[in-house]
Parts: C-alpha cells; sequence; structure tokens
C-alpha cells in the first residue's frame, strides 16, 4: 500500500525476522489505493494507507465479505518542499490551496513576494502524487477542500522520494510529501492555518501534538480483527521496540516512548 509509509514498513519486516524468524514479511509499494483494493480483494493481510479508507470503499470490502479494522501505527507531518535556494520560508493553507487548487490564481514566485534563483519565467513548477496516493487524497482533502479539484498541469510523481528528488533538482518547483523524506537538497516551509497566526515547521513533535496544520495518522488496515501471526506481528508494531523504529524513520509514534 502507502508509498509514505514503505520505508518503515520494510525496516519493520526486516528486524521482525530477528523477532520472530519463523515469519516472513513481504512489503509492497505502489499507493494507498493499491493496497486498500488488495486487502477488498482478499490478497494482502494487511493494508498500509496514509489516509483513512473512503466510506465507498469499506462498501466495496463488506460487500465482498471483508470487515476493515483501522490501526494507527505513527503520525506524519505532511511536508511542503521547495528547492533549497529558495528565498521563501512559509506559507499559509490558504496560499498553498491558490497555488495547488483549480481556479487558484497563485502561478508565479513573484505573487508570493519572492525571487526564486533559477526559476524559469518566475513559473512556480507544482509537483504532485499520482490519484491513487493517499497523500493526494490528503492534501486534497486538509488544504484544498472537499469541494476544490487540483490545478491541471503539475507533474504528477508515483512515490513521495520522486517528488523530493524533483523539487530538488528544479529550482521554481513546489512539492508535498512525507516529513521522512526531507534531505539537504530541499527546503522545508513552515506552514501556518491562516494569515496572522503562527508558521509551524514539521518535526516529530508537531506531527504528534497536531500543532502542525498537516500533521496526519498513518493507518494499517486487516480484514477483520487479527489473529495468529498477523496480530503478533501488529502488536509489536504498536510496542516500544516497534514505535522507537518509526521514529528512527522520521515519523512521530503513536505515545510517548518508555
Amino acid at each position: 500500500g502507502s508509498d509514505t509509509i514503505v520505508n518503515v514498513a520494510q525496516a519493520w519486516a526486516e528486524a521482525y525476522k530477528v523477532v520472530n524468524p519463523a515469519v516472513a514479511v513481504a512489503i509492497t509499494g505502489g499507493g494507498t489505493g493499491t493496497g486498500i483494493s488488495a486487502l477488498i480483494n482478499g490478497t494482502v493481510d494487511i493494508a498500509n494507507a496514509s489516509r483513512k479508507m473512503l466510506d465507498s470503499e469499506m462498501a466495496q470490502a463488506r460487500a465482498n465479505g471483508v470487515e476493515p479494522v483501522e490501526f494507527i501505527v505513527g503520525y506524519d507531518g505532511l511536508a511542503v518542499y521547495v528547492h533549497r535556494e529558495n528565498p521563501l520560508d512559509s506559507l499559509t493553507l490558504a496560499q498553498l490551496a491558490e497555488i495547488y487548487a483549480d481556479g487558484g490564481p497563485v502561478e508565479s514566485w513573484s505573487q508570493l513576494g519572492v525571487s526564486v534563483p533559477g526559476a524559469q519565467d518566475d513559473h512556480i513548477v507544482r509537483v504532485s502524487r499520482q490519484n491513487n496516493s493517499g497523500t493526494y487524497a490528503y492534501f486534497k482533502e486538509a488544504v484544498l477542500g472537499r469541494e476544490r479539484e487540483y490545478k491541471l498541469g503539475s507533474l504528477d510523481m508515483h512515490g513521495s522520494k520522486d517528488v523530493v528528488d524533483l523539487v530538488a533538482k528544479t529550482p521554481g518547483a513546489i512539492g508535498y510529501s512525507g516529513l521522512a523524506y526531507a534531505t539537504a537538497e530541499v527546503k522545508v516551509l513552515a506552514i501556518a492555518r491562516a494569515a496572522g497566526e503562527p508558521a509551524v515547521r514539521p518535526t516529530v513533535e508537531t506531527a504528534r501534538d497536531e500543532s502542525y496544520p498537516i500533521a496526519r495518522p498513518l493507518f494499517m488496515y486487516t480484514a477483520g480483527q487479527p489473529t495468529g501471526a498477523v496480530k503478533a506481528y501488529l502488536d509489536w508494531i504498536l510496542s516500544d521496540e516497534g514505535q522507537r523504529i518509526i521514529l528512527d524513520k522520521g515519523y512521530a509514534p503513536v505515545r510517548r516512548l518508555n
């Protein structure tokens, strides 16, 4: 499922080989929509998701004899990235919507009061995710609002890392991706809920306490209440040992660790 979670999911799977060598955990990314479809079709034990399942997906699952059960396994600050030479430090949610939403008037960096070295024709290059991505869906709901669609003409990337890599190579670019994908090649912007309110940077702490405006839970879904090896694996993920791994990967654990 979720490409946002895939790195930590792989780290969990590797570490669990030592905890229980008799259990093999196979991980595939592809996006939240891919994972949820596989859960509905009965081809996976766990679907990783960076958004909640939709009512329509729940209905599909139940029609197929599957009762999804939701587990929150961590928290992410959905970061907004620009090129490291970009002088911009912060945006409001409304400004983000004006950049990304259909009908939004912001198309150039000068409209935001900055001059970006190397940005061709002052143009903002919008980098987004493909529409089967939970990150794409969450950004739409949290930033654009349910009634607005994305503006056409963005560069839609398959994976979280791809977004950050493209922004790093493109002076005029802006993109959004999980906080854990931040590198020294990009700048992470602080985000304010509204004009006049403090802009907050995404960190493990601001994701967990939701003071960062685009913080979100990360989910795992099972088909019915988990039992046996699946339950043991999820219990371990939610233990201090499993939660230290998600913290090491740059996400917030579900609670303070001992």
